[in-house]
C-alpha cells in the first residue's frame, strides 16, 4: 500500500523533475481485475472520483503473474473506461510481480534490510517465478512484503529497473502525464 505511492513520487521527481501528490491506494484483489467483478466496478468510480477531484489520473498497477500483459492491460483499460470515462487511466502490469522490478536493480539494494553487500541480480529476472522468495533467500530474516517493499521502492535504481520492459512501460506511460 505504501510502496506504490513512494515509487510514483520517485518517478515524478527523479525522472519528470516534478513533485506530485499521490492519493492513498485503493487496494483491490488482482482477481477482481481479471474477472471484472463487482469489486472492480466499485473501485473504479471511487478512485476516479478522487483522481478527478485533484486533477489527476488513476494508476492501475498489478502483478500480471502468468497473464499476457499485452492482452490483460488493454482489457482492463477498456473495462475501466466503460465504468467511468471522464478520467485518464494508466494501466501497468508488473511482469510476474512488483518485486521483479527490484530484482533487475538488485545491485542497488545491496546491504539494504540484511541483503548481502555483494548482491547481484539473478539471470533473466522475468523468467523466474516468486521474486519475493528470491529476496527471502537472500535475507537472513526472510522477505516480508509489508516490511521491505517500501524500503526497496525508496532505494532501488530506476535506471537499472528499466531493463524490465514492464517497468519501462510504467515510466513511459506515467511520465508524460505528470
Amino acid at each position: 500500500m505504501d510502496a506504490v505511492p513512494e515509487l510514483v513520487r520517485r518517478i515524478a521527481f527523479e525522472i519528470a523533475g516534478k513533485p506530485v501528490s499521490v492519493n492513498p491506494p485503493y487496494r483491490v484483489r488482482t482477481s477482481a481485475f481479471r474477472l471484472f467483478s463487482d469489486e472492480f466496478n466499485k473501485a473504479i468510480p471511487i478512485t476516479a472520483l478522487k483522481a478527478k477531484a485533484n486533477g489527476g489520473i488513476v494508476l492501475i498497477l498489478l502483478d500480471c503473474e502468468d497473464d499476457c500483459p499485452a492482452t490483460l492491460g488493454p482489457s482492463i483499460a477498456t473495462q475501466a473506461l466503460k465504468v467511468r470515462s471522464d478520467v485518464t487511466y494508466v494501466v501497468c502490469l508488473a511482469y510476474r510481480e512488483f518485486e521483479t522490478w527490484f530484482m533487475f536493480a538488485a545491485e542497488s539494494l545491496a546491504g539494504t534490510a540484511g541483503l548481502p553487500t555483494n548482491l547481484l541480480p539473478p539471470q533473466d529476472p522475468e523468467s523466474r517465478r516468486d521474486a519475493k522468495g528470491w529476496f527471502g533467500q537472500q535475507m537472513p530474516t526472510g522477505y516480508k512484503e509489508t516490511c521491505h517493499q517500501v524500503a526497496f521502492a525508496s532505494k532501488f535504481d530506476l535506471v537499472q529497473a528499466s531493463a524490465s520492459d514492464s517497468f519501462k512501460r510504467l515510466i513511459n506511460r506515467l511520465v508524460p502525464l505528470l
